[in-house]
């Protein structure tokens, strides 16, 4: 009589319908992810020019992001949460309309509106995590994504008139770690079985 494997791996845990949209769309985070960094790059190139810059650059990250989590929410199979994706897309997509149509509002009111939309996407992010917690050992890769978005929409908030290059700063090195745990999680889910 043989013993059971030990060590399953990551993959044997797909057993609930987010943890099993996540691993069919592992492609989509890795995507999100270097569209995160990409934007803090980029940041850090053009975000000292002007608000209106970075407020430009913000619309086009964003949208990005939103339609990538609104594809996976529209490709997911019954049981899916696509309320839950839906709504990360949502906030991006809404996000990018805003900066793309009243750019010169956004660019005045920047620093509140990251840190708006950096605290809804994080709270999302946080409840995932808590929802596949029993089910993964990796869930504190999504906690830490959304505790660091959350936590930086919060300092945002609490200091409302950071401008400058410290803004650009600050932004462009959250896209980075939030891009970066993307890659990660996309990475940890496309691990063989």
């Amino acid at each position: 009589m043989t013993s059971p494997d030990p060590d399953p791996g990551p993959r044997a845990f797909v057993t609930t319908p987010l943890l099993d949209a996540l691993a069919r769309h592992w492609w989509l985070l890795r995507l999100r992810g270097i569209a995160a960094i990409a934007f803090g790059v980029l940041a850090f190139h053009f975000g000292d020019e002007s608000h209106l810059a970075l407020t430009l650059l913000w619309g086009a990250y964003s949208l990005t992001d939103g339609l990538l989590t609104l594809w996976a929410a529209m490709a997911g199979k019954a049981g899916t949460p696509r309320h839950w994706l839906g709504m990360v897309g949502l906030a991006g997509v809404i996000s990018a309309a805003l900066a793309f149509t009243m750019p010169d509002r956004v660019a005045a009111l920047l620093v509140v509106f990251v840190a708006a939309w950096a605290i809804v996407t994080g709270a999302m992010q946080v409840w995932g995590a808590v929802q596949l917690r029993k089910v993964v050992d990796a869930d504190w890769i999504l906690m830490l994504d959304g505790l660091a978005a959350v936590g930086f929409g919060v300092a945002l908030l609490v200091w409302p008139r950071i401008a400058g290059p410290a803004l650009v700063w600050l932004v462009g090195w959250l896209a980075i770690l939030l891009g970066s745990l993307y890659l990660g999680i996309g990475y940890w889910l496309r691990q063989p079985k």
